[in-house]
């Protein structure tokens, strides 16, 4: 009878519990949303890039920036050893800079370019290398310290933190640094500090060294000190400095001053002399129309008897931007010795990116 009675009831009880199955079923299906998995799935993945990519740009500082240079310089020298002949050179240059607090800076230069041993390299003063190869040219940290503005490192001057009094666009090696290219010495690696009064007046000094391998400031060593004190405005300016000098067991010291005036709406005057210990002296005059057509107009004249060939430079060129990153600047250049006059005609393409 309990057997009988079993047979009966489960019929009924599976009955009643296959709706409870399917609704069960259906609530289950129902609840599954493959458009809706798929698009978590995405996220979730797309979640996990974006921290990887979070930690790949974390490892490169998002403070370093990169800026490139070039220059194309295509001319002849007549007088010269390599003749009439017509030269084409480059020079490229790569800065890499970061800041660690907002307020320092870590850069390192990487040069390049095939311009050595022609004429035009002689007078341009291109960075170049052998073979056309990338070369470190320089790294070097620069930090504030109590006021002042300090740069250490391999490739740095002593003159590095002179201000200066230079107003003059140069087209010549020569005439750069309104013709007192003695300042910053013959050191490779140094330190530089400079301070700014915030009234005009800036003071400025350096030491270094040329032979990393032995040692700084040392009997082995040649070793550079340079100082420096200036007065600037927008309109004028001057600059004296100081610069004791060792090279290859010669020491020389130097005296140098720079001066400009820069009157608006006319061309800007600079000027500059140069003396050593035994009295050989260097001179430099120029001028800069600053708007003449889309471009500038330099006009300047140097003499040197602080190189073992005493002689008169004399140059005249025109720079013009094309755009932003690019300028055309065609010059000519006389070189007056008691030998075979030198003249020649450059035009220097430079790039900027």
């Amino acid at each position: 009878m309990k057997l009988f009675k079993s047979l009966l009831v489960a019929p009924a009880t599976l009955g009643l519990l296959a709706p409870m199955s399917a609704t069960a079923n259906e609530v289950t299906i129902n609840d599954f949303n493959a458009a809706e998995e798929i698009a978590v799935t995405n996220s979730r993945v797309d979640g996990l890039e974006a921290r990887l990519n979070n930690f790949e740009a974390g490892s490169f500082s998002e403070t370093t920036t990169a800026s490139f240079g070039s220059n194309f310089y295509v001319g002849s020298v007549d007088g010269s050893s390599t003749g009439e002949a017509i030269t084409f050179t480059y020079d490229f240059a790569m800065d890499l800079s970061t800041s660690f607090t907002g307020d320092d800076s870590f850069d390192v230069a990487v040069i390049a370019g095939n311009a050595d041993g022609t004429a035009v390299d002689g007078y341009m003063g291109g960075d170049s290398t052998t073979g056309d190869g990338l070369v470190l040219d320089g790294v070097s940290y620069t930090f504030p310290l109590g006021g002042a503005t300090v740069i250490v490192g391999d490739g740095v001057g002593v003159d590095d933190m002179n201000t200066g009094a230079c107003a003059y666009s140069a087209f010549t090696d020569l005439l750069g640094d309104c013709g007192t290219s003695s300042v910053g010495g013959s050191a490779d690696s140094a330190f530089a500090i400079g301070y700014d009064f915030g009234n005009g007046f800036t003071v400025a000094g350096g030491a270094g060294g040329g032979d990393s391998t032995s040692g700084y400031f040392t009997a082995e060593d040649d070793s550079t000190i340079g100082l420096e004190a200036a007065y600037t405005t927008d309109l004028y300016g001057i600059s004296v400095a100081y610069t004791d000098d060792e090279d290859s067991g010669v020491d020389t010291t130097y005296w140098s001053i720079q001066g400009m005036i820069a009157p608006e709406g006319y061309p800007s005057i600079s000027v500059g002399y140069e003396t050593d210990d035994d009295d050989a002296d260097a001179i430099f005059a120029g001028l800069t129309f600053s708007e003449v057509g889309p471009g500038s107009v330099s006009l300047g004249m140097a003499s040197t008897e602080l190189s073992s060939d005493d002689y008169y430079q004399y140059e005249l060129s025109y720079a013009y931007p094309l755009n932003d990153g690019m300028t055309i600047t065609p010059g000519v250049f006389i070189k007056e010795t008691s030998g075979d006059d030198e003249t020649g005609v450059v035009v220097t393409t430079s790039f900027s990116f």
